[in-house]
């Protein structure tokens, strides 16, 4: 598996097909395989002649893992994936992020509009600036002794998927504490990249795609019918309107 290092921490991507780049970055407690192998979005993306490439976040699936909060702030998070771009010798990217990763391609966006052509923000609607979407206690759910110790419905379903995927839960509980940044309406409003916001429509996680979309200039909004924050990322209707923007974008 490639890897190279930024800020002294190693990062593992995949990168697979020909054509006009674009990089995934997946969320919290997710990995490169589970946000963007498994659903498809690879193969999706290589048939309709893309170079995808995925990363795995810092502390996530095959990077190196941090235990310092302060390590894991999302606009430090947004600078892995422009060293990525660099690495790659790429001067521009098509960015997609979900949920966590939406938020770090916000920040990445913001920071650097001339790496980032197009953003597709997945997962992440107004949420990225009222509010942080994932609550305190799935941070202490990870910490605690076992899964059965867990007693929040939704802090449960992290801490066993968290498990499932076989990630390390204290960096992850690090991650929880140090990535819930937000942007204020001045700053999304700056955001020049064209955007597509999609969010499902009975996710309680992300909050609203349209409000979020009416504060960015080029940016519209997706709601995927029928799908919550777990299940929108696979979602048919998702990868056809992500094919069809990435087509009309300029």
């Amino acid at each position: 598996m490639p890897q190279f290092t930024h800020d002294g921490v190693e990062i593992a991507f995949l990168d697979e097909g020909e054509g006009e780049p674009i990089v995934l970055v997946h969320g919290f407690a997710s990995n490169k395989e589970v946000n963007w192998v498994a659903p498809s979005w690879m193969t999706t993306l290589t048939r309709v002649g893309r170079r995808a490439i995925a990363l795995d976040n810092r502390g996530h699936g095959a990077s190196g893992k941090l235990y310092d909060p302060a390590a894991y702030h999302s606009a430090t998070m947004a600078e892995d994936v422009r060293a990525l771009l660099d690495h790659l010798g790429l001067p521009r990217a098509d960015v997609m992020g979900y949920s966590m990763g939406a938020r770090i391609t916000a920040f990445l966006a913001l920071a650097h509009p001339d790496r980032v052509r197009a953003a597709i923000l997945g997962g992440l609607g107004f949420h990225l600036v009222e509010g942080v979407g994932l609550p305190d206690t799935i941070a202490n759910a990870l910490d605690a002794p076992s899964l059965a110790d867990v007693a929040d419905p939704t802090a449960y379903i992290f801490r066993a998927f968290a498990e499932q995927t076989r990630s390390d839960l204290h960096a992850l509980a690090a991650c929880m504490r140090g990535s819930r940044q937000t942007l204020d309406r001045s700053e999304v409003a700056q955001i020049t990249a064209p955007l597509l916001v999609a969010v499902g429509e009975n996710d309680s996680i992300a909050g609203s795609p349209e409000a979020l979309a009416a504060l960015i200039p080029r940016a519209k909004a997706l709601v995927i019918h029928g799908r919550d924050h777990m299940l929108a990322v696979g979602d048919r209707v998702f990868k056809s309107a992500v094919i069809e923007f990435l087509t009309r974008r300029p």
